[in-house]
């Protein structure tokens, strides 16, 4: 379905490094776009060294690369050469978006401002992903995932109250800000078919991750309530967390009424329904730590594959906890297409696996279009046929 996806025919200049801003663009991929990965030439993307495969890393295919640059195309530019900055004013006339994730100002200080890029193309959609966004008084701070994660509280409720603040287990501020830019991106698209204007996309991380933080956030700006560290524990619902089955721990969700009451029926426990500590919500919530233990006390008979059929066949909510390998080889994942196989980038022995979105558009998943690319793979396409490109 490449020529019905809803981005197909949209060019994208992708200026990005690492990961909120490949991550964006791998999704503007997915639904149709031409991405041009605008790369420093020599080195490219940080991200092609950043992986747990040495060679790969040394070959400017790490496994951070490919995982969020399947179906782009890589040329190398440096756009302090008089000669490739030609190439690349060329690049924005013909372009529909631009993206970058410099720090504020960098574009700018190399002749690049938004004012300059919308006289070479006024119908440009111009998006800026940063840690702090354009304006304010941190705008130039430099910022990675952590850095935001730490300042946006976020750190603050992960773990326990023994074990906070704790990072989040992947980079989670980055990826939030890359969703947010593609889905700004899809918006203003939308936009300039009504007005046929261009725009300019001001992203911030921190207010990004802010804003994904939903309750932690919310329950201080409403009624003043410090958000704690609940570790693995729901702090909304109780019984809600992590519990233990005889072989290992299982995540149940019991945040209704009638869910509580069917998992006290399910785990031979009916008196705990009928208890005043477990009344309602609230009740259990100040009892949590009794009503674990009577819980856990419960599931230990039965392994934790054995609850979660029981359990979320029931309608409570339940799943076993499960290592990566094991999420990735689940059925449900393969019957909906999720992962695509492609050719290794360089390498005839092997395939690359890639997931998707997680959206299926009338039944079929949207794929990649192609491998990652080789460092300046496209070079010739886009600088002229004198450009050669040697796999590392």
């Amino acid at each position: 379905m490449d020529d019905d996806r809803p981005l197909s025919g949209i060019r994208v200049l992708d200026l990005t490094n690492v990961l909120a801003g490949p991550y964006c663009s791998y999704h503007l991929m997915l639904l149709g776009a031409e991405i041009i990965k605008i790369e420093r030439p020599g080195d490219g993307d940080l991200a092609r060294s950043l992986g747990p495969e040495p060679a790969l890393n040394r070959a400017a295919t790490g496994a951070s690369f490919l995982a969020q640059n399947a179906g782009k195309k890589s040329v190398e530019l440096d756009l302090k050469d008089p000669g490739d900055r030609a190439v690349f004013e060329g690049l924005v006339t013909t372009a529909d978006v631009l993206l970058e994730n410099f720090r504020a100002g960098v574009l700018a200080r190399i002749g690049y401002d938004e004012d300059v890029l919308r006289a070479l193309n006024p119908r440009l959609i111009y998006c800026a992903i940063s840690g702090f966004g354009q304006t304010g008084p941190m705008r130039a701070a430099p910022a990675y995932d952590q850095i935001i994660q730490g300042l946006s509280g976020m750190m603050s409720v992960t773990g326990t109250p023994e074990t906070a603040p704790l990072r989040v287990g992947f980079p989670v501020s980055d990826t939030v800000g890359g969703l947010v830019a593609a889905m700004s991106i899809a918006a203003a698209l939308a936009g300039r078919a009504r007005t046929g204007a261009g725009v300019f996309l001001d992203v911030s991380m921190l207010e990004t991750s802010l804003s994904a933080m939903g309750w932690a956030a919310s329950n201080y700006l409403v009624s003043g309530v410090t958000p704690e560290p609940m570790g693995d524990q729901n702090a909304t619902a109780a019984p809600s967390g992590t519990f233990h089955a005889a072989d290992g721990p299982i995540n149940i969700a019991a945040n209704r009424q009638t869910q509580f009451e069917t998992l006290c029926r399910l785990i031979d426990r009916p008196d705990l329904a009928v208890d005043e500590r477990y009344a309602d919500r609230e009740a259990r919530k100040r009892h949590r730590a009794a009503l674990n233990d009577e819980i856990n006390t419960a599931l230990g008979r039965r392994p934790a594959l054995e609850w979660e059929r029981l359990l979320a066949g029931a309608g409570v909510p339940a799943a076993r906890i499960l290592t990566v390998p094991q999420a990735v080889a689940l059925e449900q994942l393969d019957e909906r297409g999720f992962f695509t196989d492609l050719p290794f980038p360089a390498d005839p022995h092997r395939t690359l696996r890639v997931s998707g979105n997680g959206v299926l558009f009338d039944g079929a998943p949207l794929r990649p279009t192609g491998p990652p690319p080789l460092l300046g793979e496209h070079n010739a396409e886009f600088k002229g046929a004198t450009e050669e490109v040697t796999a590392p």
